[in-house]
């Protein structure tokens, strides 16, 4: 079943927006997708990118990318790139693409504004001093000594602030609100830092940058945006995010946003409405971006793209599919509560999407010689299998059989447990698309394991012969020995070996749960089919899962397999 057109949940900022157009609040929908380029995004970024850009095609309306680069010590082109890359993958395009930075001397006339109408002071306070004053959350805070200076005074250092006069850190641009409000981020809220970086996009032009609630909310007005849709712990900035737009009112106030014209950038401000909702968290995983950075810069993984990562980058590699994601995201819904989502349901919806959409293959992962001892040395035959058993769209391919065989080494066992229907001594198993075969004779290397099994084809149960239908309990797969390709596989599991890394009261920290069994490599076998697949091609490897092509190490003739899923929940059975 294709998962391209999931059931659309009815969740509360669907049904917000639904009644604004109604009503006429709004004539068309304007939402945007706001990263900070300080690292590549994860899986609880997606859902906003499908929240974000999802409303905007259902509602025909229009969706932005815009970096929120306001921090450049720690952004980097690097990660500008692979979050235009990611969202592109998971199936999205945006309107415009956009840069926090663009505004910059937007936000500046803006604080100017705030200054001439006496609602922002430069403060000398230094960070400890700051937050000495703010007060706690049973305690008010304390007016700074530099809340009362003039407007003309505010105006001159604000300006000289701008022009890279004083150092680092010595003075900051606060708004001029309420020390004694119950909502901390309305104690005087820093607007403006002094920090002399060198930005990706505006070179050393600046010596002063926004704070994030400043930039992020006026970003949103000037974009025209109509919903500001984000998590749960902005709730509390939301007074201090209506604050900068309703005081600064860029939609009265032409002359601020004036070079966004003369640059040519389309502008029409609007008064956004910030909505929340609940992150997207899964368990066996940390989705901090911290963590996530300490991770790869500690060579814990191998790199953003590591497969077991939550990254997009490491699902997209580990053969997850853009479908799949967006079905997860739409089963989940949208809420005001947080919760954590068990990775078996992501896991499911990408089984679901790859049972549609991904062909069958014939591999062995761990070989075991099987020869049939009733065919010439000599015997080769092609046999012709289905792509998909359930779509016939998929087409047949020819596959090559030949009278030495490699099965899976646990398809067979010498003293078999109760139950056990595959091959076993004396034992009958079909082979998938053969026939059935009798095992007559075990070879064993010095040490007494099995090498190689002999075996007797019942010619009479080929295909079109009298005895085709005759029954036996097990059927195996296998691979012609003579034209396999030797394959790569890694076998990806849970980078994290408890359900909630970020737990530390038993005194360890998530580097200690890292699972040593999250990464197995082996060598087998694949028919060559499978070995022609392109780079990121996904396929099920019949009884052993689904399969991708690595994107980066795949050829036809050295191939490189990550599995993707097992064919069920193998950790539901833990449980």
């Amino acid at each position: 079943m294709s998962t391209d057109t999931p059931v659309l949940q009815q969740h509360f900022i669907r049904q917000i927006v639904r009644d604004d157009l109604a009503s006429g609040k709004h004539a068309t929908v304007h939402t945007r997708f706001p990263p900070e380029p300080n690292g590549y995004l994860h899986l609880g970024h997606a859902k906003s990118i499908c929240l974000n850009f999802g409303l905007a095609a259902e509602f025909a309306g229009t969706c932005n990318l815009r970096f929120d680069d306001t921090n450049p010590s720690k952004e980097d082109v690097e990660y500008v790139e692979a979050i235009q890359r990611d969202v592109t993958w998971l199936g999205f395009d945006w309107a415009e693409l956009r840069h926090a930075s663009d505004y910059f001397e937007v936000f500046y006339r803006s604080a100017l504004k705030l200054i001439r109408l006496g609602l922002a002071y430069v403060d000398d306070l230094s960070a400890d001093e700051v937050r000495d004053y703010r007060g706690t959350l049973t305690e008010p805070g304390r007016n700074s000594p530099y809340r009362d200076r003039a407007i003309e005074e505010n105006l001159d250092l604000f300006q000289r602030m701008r022009a890279g006069e004083f150092a680092d850190g010595s003075k900051t641009l606060r708004a001029k609100i309420d020390m004694t409000s119950g909502n901390i981020n309305l104690r005087d809220p820093a607007l403006y830092r002094i920090r002399k970086v060198h930005h990706q996009n505006t070179g050393d032009a600046w010596p002063i940058y926004p704070m994030y609630d400043f930039a992020h909310s006026l970003s949103d007005a000037v974009e025209g945006i109509t919903h500001s849709l984000c998590t749960l712990e902005f709730e509390d900035h939301r007074p201090l995010y209506d604050w900068c737009v309703d005081h600064v009112d860029l939609a009265n106030d032409p002359a601020l946003w004036q070079p966004l014209v003369e640059a040519g950038l389309p502008t029409t401000p609007s008064k956004p409405r910030q909505i929340e909702f609940s992150r997207g968290n899964l368990n066996f995983t940390v989705m901090s971006k911290r963590k996530l950075i300490t991770l790869v810069s500690e060579n814990l993984v191998d790199g953003w793209d590591d497969p077991r990562l939550p990254t997009i980058a490491g699902v997209r590699r580990r053969g997850f599919t853009p479908a799949g994601i967006r079905l997860f995201w739409e089963r989940i819904g949208v809420s005001k509560q947080n919760s954590t989502i068990d990775m078996g349901v992501l896991e499911g919806c990408i089984r679901e999407d790859l049972d549609g959409t991904a062909a069958r293959r014939l591999a062995v992962i761990d070989p075991l010689k099987l020869v049939i001892t009733n065919l010439g040395e000599d015997h080769r035959e092609t046999l012709t299998f289905p792509n998909h058993p359930k779509d016939e769209r998929f087409g047949m391919r020819e596959v090559p059989f030949s009278r030495e065989l490699w099965i899976e080494k646990d398809d067979f066992a010498e003293v078999p447990p109760k139950g056990f229907h595959r091959l076993k001594p004396e034992g009958e198993v079909r082979l998938r698309g053969v026939g059935i075969v009798r095992c007559d004779e075990l070879v064993k290397n010095d040490a007494g394991e099995v090498v190689e099994l002999r075996c007797t084809l019942d010619l009479d149960t080929r295909s079109g012969m009298p005895g085709a239908d005759r029954k036996v309990k097990g059927t195996i797969h296998w691979v012609s020995a003579r034209d396999a390709v030797p394959a790569t596989v890694r076998l990806y599991d849970r980078l994290f070996d408890v359900t909630d890394p970020d737990d530390d009261s038993d005194g360890k920290t998530y580097k200690d749960h890292l699972n040593p069994q999250s990464r197995r490599v082996v060598h087998g076998y694949v028919e060559p089919a499978a070995a022609g697949a392109a780079r990121e091609d996904r396929v099920q490897f019949e009884r052993l899962g689904y399969f991708v092509a690595d994107m980066h190490d795949h050829t036809p003739e050295a191939p490189v397999f990550n599995r993707v899923v097992t064919l069920r929940d193998s950790w539901a059975r833990q449980a």
